[in-house]
């Protein structure tokens, strides 16, 4: 009798925290809630005509144009000038960029129907479309379209090269730069001008 009564117990206690456990996840989930609801409201706000992004942006690229000297890289001096230069990179990256494409990121704000929660999201949704609104080559067809600076291997006989990782890639330019160094930011600025054009010029391959 003395081990069914302990066994009881321990499912009551069992049953208990599993019940506790319920009421927490429900609770996050009612925080998370909010919490997205906040983030959009917030995204909607920051890309208005008046909204930060959009003022952030069109300051960016107005001395983005001022520096066509430097290949439209602003300056470190320059940012710091303005009090730019302790706004998160990634952001004034990706306000630019919202400036930039601006009509395209809005009408494509309008075609979704969950919204966006930030300018990342954003971006990402806009390249997954892109990518998959791109003409995918059939069976005998060979691709031969290449950048400036390449070089096509069509009809060599070469055998393909290992691919190298995202993670490796990423290590490879973080130890260049610092091997030679090189301002990290400013790679991912170029990098980032790299993009933008890349994107323009597929935009344009597409209509």
């Amino acid at each position: 009798m003395a081990n069914s009564k302990s066994t009881a117990k321990t499912v009551t206690v069992e049953g208990t925290s599993i019940q506790a456990d319920i009421a927490e996840g429900k609770a996050l989930f009612d925080i998370w809630k909010k919490k997205e609801s906040s983030a959009k409201a917030a995204f909607t706000n920051d890309t208005k005509a008046e909204g930060f992004d959009t003022r952030l942006g069109n300051l960016l690229l107005k001395l983005q144009k001022a520096s066509s000297m430097n290949g439209g890289r602003i300056s470190r001096e320059i940012l710091a000038t303005h009090n730019l230069h302790k706004i998160d990179k990634r952001r004034r990256s990706e306000a630019l960029w919202f400036v930039k494409n601006q009509s395209e990121a809005t009408a494509f704000i309008e075609t979704s129907k969950k919204g966006f929660t930030s300018l990342t999201a954003l971006q990402a949704a806009m390249r997954k479309a892109a990518k998959a609104d791109k003409p995918q080559t059939t069976e005998g067809e060979t691709q031969t379209e290449t950048t400036e600076g390449e070089t096509s291997n069509v009809g060599q006989s070469q055998p393909p090269k290992e691919k190298v990782s995202h993670k490796a890639m990423v290590n490879t330019i973080v130890k260049q730069a610092h091997f030679h160094g090189l301002d990290l930011e400013e790679i991912i600025e170029d990098l980032m001008i790299v993009l933008e054009n890349r994107e323009k010029h597929n935009a344009k391959a597409a209509a």
